[in-house]
């Protein structure tokens, strides 16, 4: 429960009001913005523990405080590779399967669990506001910076600036060190699993109907922070988890939702942006919640640990640039008791093209205990080869006998393939179809790469279920083109899908991305998560829609 209007000067509502660039509550509204002439005065409100925590929306240009802008560097940088050689052991060393029985939580939500383990931060110092509108006054040395841009390369003028010609340009060359790993004998094989038998479907015509009516997106809001600081779960003192993204769902049990999210930081993590090895790195960490009224925010119940407040890596991975630098979780779906996750291992992340990263392949997962291990399939895998594989990112939905496989290349720019595969069969990769010209192709020779690009353009990071309220299939993803979140529906998975119906303008939400849809939702609310980098945490969005139909 939130106190949407705390006490006027309390030092706590001083100290959010000077970081209103940057600083929200855990659990927010979407704050009013310019409506004509008139700004709607902003106050942030606070959760019951009286912490603020981070504001992923970009503040009007009016509104913020004038800073100085720094005169472009004279110097063209351009960095060379230097080769550094860092030796791998193969196969590497097995997961490490520690895990801990929770301790219930306090029933105070703002007394910390830990507090031999995490100390309660204080991440901005308290400052005295100056009289007059908060929105104006001067960002101070001892506040945030405002965050307005996303973290990407923006270009510098040309010709002349404010203040005449620019100065001429020079050129340094900057040594950058380039991980090449060397593969050495070490650690120890898994337990080899045997293959399954060759199950290979016969073609089948697909057939296909009409797009629908499209949807209409009423509104949108912001509706909580779901981790990190500040947030209604205070992830970070309750089990070690600052900054995280993702958090995609699915039902793994009746009246349960696991919500998996990817690279995870904990104790010494730093806004903005993602943390790196020397922060409790963790690629990846799951969470269960039984919250079924998500008007006020998605509450976690707790999160898989192997030690007293402190979220648990569930599938590991080498955390080695070149090589294998991370594993993230891209869907999960629960079969007879089975907990499945897909994945990508990501061999490495772009300099220089934001959005933009290399996978070594794509693969399942699978748990026999509630989430708790898991186990990477040696059979069922997408191997990337020449960058060429059209299922890296994948959504998997089981629906009527099939589970259905949408899968897009590495990076947020490649087009949507489909597969399918019997439900009983979802770990035998010779028994997938593709998608391709109309029609089920079986699983022989490259046929995934043929898959016929399922709708027009580029998309990101997928999430797609069937809505039984209305009996239409759901799509969100991020469209970099359009610089939008959008919403699809079809009758069918290979059937046309609507035009994009945007859901949220990245320029209101810089450097956000993700879009993962809460199961629970319907035809009419549709709730998703909602990744955003610069503050590198996790948002519940709120979307009223008319399904169209």
């Amino acid at each position: 429960m939130l106190a949407d209007t705390p006490r006027p000067g309390s030092p706590g509502i001083r100290a959010a009001l000077v970081i209103s660039g940057v600083l929200t509550v855990g659990a927010v509204l979407l704050p009013a913005i310019r409506s004509g002439a008139e700004e709607a005065a902003w106050v942030p409100p606070v959760n019951d523990c009286g912490e603020f925590g981070f504001d992923p929306l970009y503040r009007d240009r009016d509104t913020r405080p004038v800073q100085a802008q720094p005169q472009p560097d004279p110097t063209i940088r351009i960095p060379y590779p230097v080769p550094e050689f860092v030796p791998v052991e193969v196969p590497g060393p097995l997961p490490d399967n520690t895990r801990i029985e929770p301790e219930p939580l306090p029933a105070d939500p703002c007394r910390n669990p830990c507090p031999d383990i995490r100390d309660i931060p204080n991440p901005v110092p308290e400052t005295t506001l100056p009289e007059g509108d908060p929105s104006t006054a001067p960002v101070t040395a001892t506040t945030a910076p405002a965050v307005t841009e996303p973290p990407f390369p923006t270009s510098e003028p040309s010709g002349a600036g404010a203040d005449g010609p620019l100065p001429p340009r020079t050129a340094e060359l900057v040594p950058q060190t380039e991980i090449v790993p060397v593969p050495v004998p070490g650690g120890e094989f898994p337990e080899p699993q045997p293959a399954p038998p060759l199950a290979i479907q016969l073609p089948e015509f697909a057939p296909a109907a009409p797009a629908p009516v499209p949807p209409a997106v009423e509104s949108v809001r912001l509706v909580n922070q779901v981790t990190g600081h500040g947030s209604t779960n205070r992830t970070d003192m309750r089990w070690s988890v600052d900054g995280t993204d993702l958090g995609l769902f699915w039902e793994n049990k009746p009246g349960e939702l696991a919500v998996v999210f990817g690279d995870t930081f904990g104790k010494g993590w730093q806004f903005p942006g993602a943390g790196n090895g020397d922060q409790d790195w963790r690629s990846n960490t799951i969470a269960y919640s039984t919250d079924r009224d998500l008007s006020d925010g998605l509450t976690l119940d707790t999160f898989v640990q192997n030690s007293r407040c402190h979220a648990a890596e569930i599938l590991d991975s080498r955390k080695v640039d070149n090589f294998e630098i991370t594993t993230i979780p891209t869907s999960g779906f629960t079969l007879n008791g089975r907990q499945y996750l897909s994945y990508m291992s990501i061999n490495r992340w772009s300099r220089y093209q934001p959005g933009m990263w290399w996978t070594y392949l794509g693969g399942l997962a699978w748990s026999d205990d509630d989430g708790r291990t898991w186990t990477k399939s040696q059979w069922a895998r997408w191997d990337n080869f020449f960058g060429l594989s059209r299922f890296q990112v994948t959504s998997m939905v089981p629906h009527e006998g099939y589970v259905y496989m949408f899968g897009t290349p590495n990076g947020r720019f490649g087009t949507i393939g489909l597969a399918r595969v019997p439900a009983d069969q979802v770990l035998n990769k010779s028994a997938y179809q593709y998608w391709v010209s109309g029609a089920w192709i079986p699983a022989v020779g490259p046929s995934e790469l043929f898959a016929t690009p399922l709708i027009s353009g580029t998309a990101s990071e997928l999430s797609v279920r069937f809505d039984q309220s209305s009996g239409l299939w759901q799509m969100v993803y991020l469209d970099l083109q359009r610089n939008e979140f959008v919403l699809r529906t079809a009758t069918s998975p290979q059937s046309a899908w609507t035009e994009p119906v945007a859901l949220i303008d990245t320029s209101d939400y810089p450097s956000s991305y993700g879009g993962f849809i809460h199961p629970w939702s319907t035809g009419t609310d549709l709730y998703f998560t909602m990744s955003h980098w610069a503050t590198y945490n996790v948002y519940l969005m709120h979307a009223v829609v008319n399904p169209g139909r």
